[in-house]
């Protein structure tokens, strides 16, 4: 059997976590999917009201937000007039004033030291902010805020992944990781073994941030078991 492990939104986690956002905090602890409650505060549409359209622009703005997308780019992608859109961006960081804060902060800390880190410390360095150029220096502001993001998440899924086979002897399992995709895991395993497996792996993934470091939110990992890697999601 194919076994496919991924994080659950692991991205906005670590963005709830480095903004101190403390309403995605309180969502990620209640267990509440993020592009909903987004969509709540943002549209004004109760959770249990929640339909997939609104979800499904939330799920844009969510992801947009953090990749720096302007007003215009935001409108072409959900088909909304630009006006729209910006009031939509200025719903979102209303709502949500932590993510704000640290886009700005991060902005200038990129600045200066010509570098930001992930949560581990490790440094990615980004250039362009000196430059006459209004673009280059957009895209060095979207680094900046994007980076220790997404280095996070990978420094992570790193974690696990040199972990899980050293856990996978210990238990007597017999299981293959086969490739990383993104935020996700895909092994072989023999069918006797597919669920024992598979809450292995989980539980080593939702824990490859101790003990260095604590989240304020919980780490959620999938997963499924199938015949195929298409059927395993």
């Amino acid at each position: 059997k194919l076994i496919s492990a991924d994080y659950s939104q692991i991205e906005w986690r670590l963005v709830a976590h480095v903004a101190q956002e403390t309403t995605m905090i309180e969502a990620f602890r209640a267990g509440i999917d993020i592009h909903a409650r987004t969509a709540s505060e943002v549209f004004g549409v109760r959770l249990d009201q929640m339909d997939n359209e609104t979800r499904r622009r939330a799920k844009a703005i969510n992801f947009g937000i953090i990749y720096g997308i302007s007003a215009f780019g935001l409108a072409r992608q959900l088909g909304i007039s630009r006006g729209e859109a910006s009031d939509y961006i200025t719903a979102y960081f209303k709502n949500f004033p932590g993510i704000k804060d640290y886009m700005e902060r991060i902005k200038v800390t990129a600045r200066e030291d010509g570098f930001v880190e992930t949560l581990f410390g490790r440094r990615i360095h980004i250039s362009g902010f000196s430059g006459g150029n209004q673009a280059m220096r957009g895209f060095a502001e979207r680094q900046a805020i994007n980076a220790p993001i997404q280095g996070s998440a990978a420094d992570i899924i790193k974690r696990a992944m040199i972990r899980i086979p050293a856990a996978l002897k210990v238990a007597g399992l017999s299981a293959t990781m086969l490739l990383q995709v993104h935020d996700e895991l895909i092994f072989e395993t023999p069918e006797s073994e597919a669920e024992a497996t598979k809450a292995l792996i989980t539980s080593v993934m939702e824990n490859a941030t101790d003990p260095v470091l604590t989240l304020a939110v919980p780490i959620v990992a999938e997963a499924g078991i199938a015949d195929s890697w298409v059927d395993a999601h």
